[in-house]
């Protein structure tokens, strides 16, 4: 234990809930040479997530992300059990990944804060819940929310998120482990319904709704128009630096238009921090001219196009 008061090497870990999410999780920390138990009600779900993970293991050696050897040692760190107690005993870490019913997990919640010592830390993968809402544990300081993407073997995004009670002890041990796990965490400052990326691609579904019911154009065309655009620039730009490129002052003349208002935004502008046409915005751009920040974006554009194109990325799945 370290003076975090949380456990630093982590050797073990459990699983709650071998399910859609549960059993890629459980690959990742096997992966990264930890004794993982992952723990469900049904034999007939552990069954299934141990077929699933032994799939997904094969495609990634097919694409030259692990060898042969590396294959069978991570199948052999991976044990299964229904039996909450005995798979949660003794391990280091914990997962909670069981259906979105906030009654199960906080059943779950309570078992674990019993069975588990004081400097284990339970991660919740809800993806929108308030947990700290309803979660009834003698020790709230060390529950967070570890919430992982599909597929999570694949996904580096891992957002985590404290409730008012978490110790900032907690998030840092679970960011720094799931840098050691090879994700890229994101910790966010305090709970907000859907976290970052739902909250997002929410918004996006409601757009998609709307136009799907207009009838004024095909699913088919809704994805190619989207992967023609957006998915060459968000993986350069994201959703937020695009705005630089776009220019603080239309944006918040968009804003208006809309009837909206925004005082981050107006504070850029009061300024003369305008995006990349003025060095300055959101980010920050150093000493490099407009026609330097946008050559470098669009060697990027280009170079990410190429790859997109090269892959069949245009194509449905």
């Amino acid at each position: 234990m370290n003076d975090s008061g949380y456990r630093e090497q982590i050797k073990s870990a459990a699983v709650v809930g071998a399910g859609q999410m549960g059993h890629g999780i459980a690959l990742v920390f096997a992966r990264a040479g930890i004794e993982v138990r992952l723990i469900d009600v049904s034999e007939d779900v552990l069954d299934r997530a141990t077929r699933l993970i032994e799939a997904s293991l094969g495609v990634m050696s097919a694409c030259g992300k692990l060898g042969q050897d590396e294959t069978s040692a991570i199948i052999a760190r991976i044990g299964t059990t229904t039996d909450l107690e005995d798979g949660a005993r003794g391990v280091d870490f914990v997962v909670e990944a069981v259906p979105e019913v906030p009654e199960v997990k906080k059943e779950l919640f309570s078992r674990l804060d019993a069975l588990c010592p004081e400097d284990v830390i339970i991660a919740s993968n809800t993806s929108g819940l308030d947990i700290f809402e309803f979660a009834e544990v003698e020790r709230p300081q060390r529950l967070l929310i570890a919430h992982w993407f599909l597929p999570p073997h694949i996904i580096p995004l891992v957002e985590v998120v404290p409730g008012a009670e978490t110790s900032p002890e907690a998030v840092s041990a679970t960011v720094a482990l799931l840098e050691r796990l090879g994700k890229a965490p994101v910790a966010m400052k305090g709970f907000t319904r859907a976290f970052i990326v739902n909250k997002i691609q929410n918004m996006i579904s409601l757009a998609v709704f709307e136009l799907l019911g207009s009838g004024l154009v095909t699913p088919e065309d809704i994805d190619r128009a989207v992967k023609s655009s957006l998915g060459i620039r968000l993986p350069v730009v994201g959703v937020v630096q695009s705005l630089d490129f776009t220019g603080l002052d239309l944006v918040l003349d968009l804003m208006k238009s809309y009837g909206l208002t925004n005082r981050f935004i107006a504070d850029k502008v009061e300024a003369g921090h305008l995006g990349a046409k003025t060095a300055r915005g959101i980010y920050d751009y150093g000493e490099r001219s407009e026609a330097e920040i946008l050559a470098e974006r669009d060697r990027r554009y280009l170079q990410m196009l190429d790859r997109l194109e090269e892959i069949g990325a245009f194509e449905p799945v």
